[in-house]
């Protein structure tokens, strides 16, 4: 009994072979003087976008309700010490969003940041993989906030003794029918309302964002300086009071509290002059957040004794204490302010990754369409309105947050492994073996295993020895990554007998990353040690979501993406000749 046949072995080497050849493609890369920019197009979006817009638009992605609950929970633990815990974490996130600033500079013409970067230094699947995690992470996110802004405006509401216990759970606090199921109507009618005004275009948005940024910046200044005659400063005293290793487990927990920052250069096609204005935008941005954050902490931290800090509202609490009960009403409406820019931020940028995926082909073209006079994407933003409404009104997303933060760290290692892969495709040629290319891959894929394989270590409480050897390894695979493909650049220079610059990792036009490889490998590490931190169930998604989106890519996307199209080839920016 024959069990196979020639022919349907070969069709399965066939589609096999038809799968890989579509998910190792990449998006090509062209001068500006090769192709003219979207301006002109009705099918693009509108240059509304100002450096202060950028600004404002990270730091309202950026500060939410956080800064007025995270600074207080992790100082119970961290002491006084949560100063340093935000420093250090902040000075992890400046070396992301130099990684960030120098790509968003790089290609300022369209939109879809992380996804936009890997499918033109990696690959289309890896990409897609990228934006599925990413997606993944806003989709929790948004509906999450929108929870957590219902709350605080029926919180605001109950202030109110008409209000006061007469409004149903089932409202804005949440109904819980079982473990998953908690009914909410408020946060997806906050959701829709949002969604409505950011279908309006880029400029109402960006208003309504400047507005309320401001106003929270206005309230956390007003909170700090408040504070600061309240301060004992014996409160300071121990400053480390269960040691440095509270202070690191510390940063690792605050560093989500600077996310937001790569909403910037998702903006890119928005933005007047995206190659200055993004990286002041992203690296801007994060200076302010640091700033207001070590601010909150030395404020909070003088003011009450660490370990009387409360947990739910640790610094509304202690002005309270202080008979400063005005200003914990001004902390409620500063964190509504701070939850409603950070949805209405989370949401822009999600809306934008559609539109880049709709462009490409891996999603269905309506994610594609844009108002021909609003110039925004509608479809897509009703679309992702739509899904986070779905999720804050029927599901109990605090059971879906151990799951978060997956995507972010996945997308801020891979944006940092693209800085070194588009300066080898700079300086290198068709000319050299990929072979080379693949061996600085691997020193990549090296650092981010021992990043992983530290964090595992560290938080099981594993040998000192096992940390060390970690660290020496990534260390060894940086070292032999500058070596390497230096020594590349002597052969291919000695091959095509040019001279002068054999310098791989030479400066972009632009904004330039300092220190490649060297402070994109510190970003792959430290970002791959965060993730060890996670829940085990955020592991499990990882991998889970990681087979089901490549199922769906061999299904959909790689039969219709088109990494080749003249209206989806990217525009890089201008570059100097080289010294010949």
């Amino acid at each position: 009994m024959r069990i196979g046949s020639p022919h349907s072995s070969s069709s399965s080497s066939s589609s096999w072979s038809q799968f890989w050849s579509s998910a190792l493609r990449s998006k090509r890369l062209v001068t500006a003087g090769e192709k003219a920019s979207r301006d002109s197009s009705e099918f693009g979006l509108s240059r509304r976008l100002g450096v202060i817009d950028l600004v404002l638009l990270g730091i309202g992605a950026s500060i939410g309700a956080g800064i007025f609950v995270v600074t207080g929970t992790v100082a119970r633990d961290a002491g006084p010490g949560v100063t340093i815990s935000f420093i250090l974490a902040g000075a992890s996130c400046v070396i992301n969003a130099l990684c960030y600033a120098e790509l968003a500079s790089r290609f300022p013409a369209v939109v879809g940041g992380a996804y936009l970067y890997t499918y033109t230094a990696f690959n289309e699947l890896t990409a897609f993989l990228v934006f599925s995690q990413l997606m993944l992470d806003y989709h929790i996110g948004a509906a999450s906030i929108a929870r957590s802004l219902a709350n605080y405006l029926i919180n605001i509401l109950e202030l109110f003794p008409v209000f006061k216990d007469n409004i149903p759970k089932w409202i804005g606090h949440g109904e819980s029918i079982g473990d998953v199921l908690s009914i909410n109507i408020l946060a997806p009618t906050l959701l829709m309302l949002i969604t409505f005004v950011l279908c309006q275009g880029v400029r109402e948005s960006s208003v309504v964002n400047c507005i309320m940024t401001v106003t929270k910046i206005i309230i956390v200044i007003i909170v700090i300086f408040a504070g600061v005659f309240e301060v004992d400063v014996s409160n300071w005293s121990p400053f480390a009071p269960n040691g440095l290793k509270a202070i690191f487990t510390g940063a690792t927990v605050v560093f989500f509290a600077y996310v937001g920052f790569d909403a910037v250069a998702n903006s890119a096609e928005e933005s007047k002059r995206p190659q200055r204005d993004l990286p002041i935008g992203i690296i801007g941005s994060l200076l302010v957040c640091i700033a207001l954050y070590i601010g909150v902490c030395l404020v909070i931290t003088g003011m009450v004794p660490y370990n009387l800090l409360g947990e739910d509202a640790p610094l509304a609490d202690a002005f309270t204490s202080k008979g400063l009960k005005f200003i914990s009403v001004l902390i409620s409406v500063g964190a509504v302010a701070g939850l409603t820019t950070t949805l209405l931020v989370g949401l822009y940028v999600q809306s934008r990754l559609y539109l880049g995926l709709g462009r490409d082909g891996l999603l269905p073209s309506i994610f594609a369409k844009v108002h021909s006079t609003r110039h925004t994407p509608i479809h897509s933003q009703i679309w992702v309105g739509l899904v986070a409404s779905v999720l804050a009104g029927l599901l109990n997303v605090h059971v879906l947050s151990h799951i978060l933060s997956v995507g972010t760290l996945t997308g801020y290692s891979v944006v940092s492994a693209c800085v070194v892969v588009l300066r080898w495709k700079d300086k290198t040629s068709s000319q050299v073996s990929s072979s080379a290319e693949r061996e600085g891959v691997i020193c990549l894929i090296a650092v981010a295993l021992c990043g992983f394989a530290t964090g595992v270590f560290y938080r099981y409480d594993a040998s000192f020895i096992f940390l060390i050897l970690t660290i020496v390894i990534a260390a060894g695979a940086s070292v032999a990554l500058v070596f390497r493909q230096n020594t590349l650049m002597v052969v291919c220079a000695k091959y095509t007998k040019r001279k002068g610059n054999l310098k791989v990792y030479a400066d972009t036009p632009g904004f330039s990353c300092p220190g490649v490889p060297i402070l994109p490998n510190i970003c792959i590490f430290f970002n791959m040690f965060l993730f060890a931190q996670l829940h085990q169930e955020a592991w499990m998604r990882f991998v889970i979501l990681s087979i089901v989106m490549i199922g769906v890519y061999a299904i959909y996307g790689q039969h219709h993406a088109n990494p080749s199209a003249e209206d989806n080839i990217y525009i890089e920016a201008p570059q100097e000749e080289e010294a010949r």
